[in-house]
């Protein structure tokens, strides 16, 4: 460097010429950083901007797959007219045949109340037949179906049932009882298999019911087989008159 050269860049003047072009150049290196700053972000922003309309399509399209998805898992509304009409024999038919066992105990306890041993099992009896005819009679409302026209015929032929056989002995009213719910635990069964066709929300409820009250019988069954129901005087004749007695019951209610 020449002495003029230092003695000016020492001088005030130099000083402040010195100054002046670094100033100018950092403020040319800061533009030229913003914009490559601003350069830089404006394609993130854009991929940002994609991304979440892209998210957001996704979300869309998922909550129209679940919704088809909801909708092809409903349940159908209506019932067909063949499935409307085989609901209505069942429950006209079912509530037929409580009320005939509720008339059929009935008599029995008329005759067979007192004695210490069976009264107790008769009653437990009888008191689970009273459930099932108060819930066949609200769903004869419900489902607003006929219900039997036979009904006083049944209860004095299901109490003439439960009195006679019980005044041949505690033997005879366990194979009536055993007659009895040997036909009705199957005819629920059978029943219990047609529902399981049929899928809907009254068939659902229904069926609960019809496997619960089908339990029951059994149960009853049970019972009467521990209770000398087979010892009873000329059993296999009695069990048989008694057992297709029911299933003419069964058919006359399904239709009258």
């Amino acid at each position: 460097m020449t002495p003029f050269a230092r003695n000016f860049l020492l001088s005030p003047a130099g000083i402040r010429s010195t100054a002046t072009g670094a100033c100018q150049s950092l403020r040319g290196c800061s533009t030229n950083v913003a914009r490559s700053f601003m350069s830089a972000t404006r394609p993130s922003q854009h991929t940002f901007a994609s991304s979440s309309s892209s998210s957001e399509k996704e979300e869309e399209e998922a909550r129209a797959g679940a919704g088809s998805s909801e909708a092809s898992e409903q349940k159908p509304l209506r019932l067909s007219r063949e499935q409307r009409a085989m609901l209505a024999e069942m429950i006209r038919v079912d509530q037929a045949g409580e009320l005939g066992a509720n008339w059929i105990y009935r008599g029995q306890y008329a005759v067979l109340g007192s004695d210490k041993k069976v009264g107790p099992l008769l009653q437990h009896m009888w008191d689970q037949e009273k459930v099932h005819l108060k819930t066949f009679d609200d769903i004869i409302g419900e489902h607003r179906v006929r219900p039997t026209a036979l009904r006083p015929f049944w209860e004095v032929a299901g109490f003439a049932l439960g009195a006679g056989t019980a005044l041949m002995g505690k033997e005879a009213a366990m194979a009536c009882t055993e007659a009895v719910e040997t036909v009705i635990g199957g005819h629920y069964n059978d029943q219990l298999r047609e529902l399981l066709k049929i899928d809907h929300p009254d068939i659902d409820k229904l069926r609960t019911i019809v496997q619960q009250f089908r339990d029951d019988e059994l149960e009853h069954l049970e019972t009467a087989l521990d209770h000398d129901a087979q010892k009873a005087p000329n059993h296999e004749l009695l069990s048989n008159f008694i057992k297709q007695g029911c299933k003419l019951a069964i058919y006359i209610s399904s239709k009258v």
